[in-house]
């Protein structure tokens, strides 16, 4: 590809997404739904994403050359990272990104991690609040001919529940609501899902009209 291309994504109904090496679960994680809700799976990397109207997501495809992803693959993260702090700084939500070295502790110090969900554990330049919850989730797939960097931003509190009960993992709901928090929770004004896609869409045209 020659030229970087995005999208910015709402859900208006729940669906459970899998990353690309959970395709497995799908007929079982499908059975377990309730009727109406549908199960897709992702070509990027991670865990199980529960969206609906609570998540605001973005897809970035990159030519391999691109200066966002000329580093090792962690770093891939960094300019999107950096990308969600400042939009959500211009809303009124303090978050960071997590540096690589920051990664093992703040794990640990959320208690056991759900490894089997995208927003069960951190990683590199991932966001967090102050408290080291996850607020911003990234994943990432590589091609020869391009690499697409994937965000998702919790704009409110998901049915942890809901995902828990279909991965067959009622135990973990608790667990993800402890290592998670919500523009909605961190806003000092109501947080409007899109708002927030108005705002990540403007700045990402912006920042991908000016890398190379």
């Amino acid at each position: 590809m020659a030229a970087p291309c995005f999208h910015v994504w709402t859900y208006p109904a729940p669906t459970v997404v899998l990353g690309c090496s959970q395709r497995s679960l799908r007929g079982a994680i499908q059975a377990r739904l309730p009727a109406g809700l549908a199960v897709l799976d992702r070509p990027s990397g991670g865990g199980a994403v529960l969206t609906g109207p609570w998540l605001v997501s973005v897809s970035v495809v990159l030519p391999p050359g691109h200066t966002w992803v000329r580093g090792n693959l962690p770093d891939s993260y960094h300019q999107l990272g950096l990308l969600h702090t400042e939009v959500l700084a211009s809303l009124g939500i303090a978050a960071q990104a997590l540096p690589p070295p920051a990664v093992a502790e703040a794990n640990a110090r959320l208690g056991p991690v759900v490894d089997w969900a995208c927003y069960g554990s951190l990683a590199p330049w991932e966001l967090v609040d102050t408290q080291g919850r996850k607020l911003v989730g990234l994943a990432q797939r590589r091609q020869r001919n391009g690499i697409l960097l994937v965000a998702g931003t919790l704009v409110s509190t998901p049915p942890w529940p809901l995902l828990c009960e279909a991965l067959d993992r009622p135990q973990d709901a608790p667990a993800l609501q402890r290592r998670t928090v919500s523009c909605e929770t961190l806003a000092a004004s109501p947080c409007d899902a899109q708002r927030l896609a108005l705002a990540l869409q403007q700045a990402l045209e912006h920042a991908l009209a000016v890398a190379d």
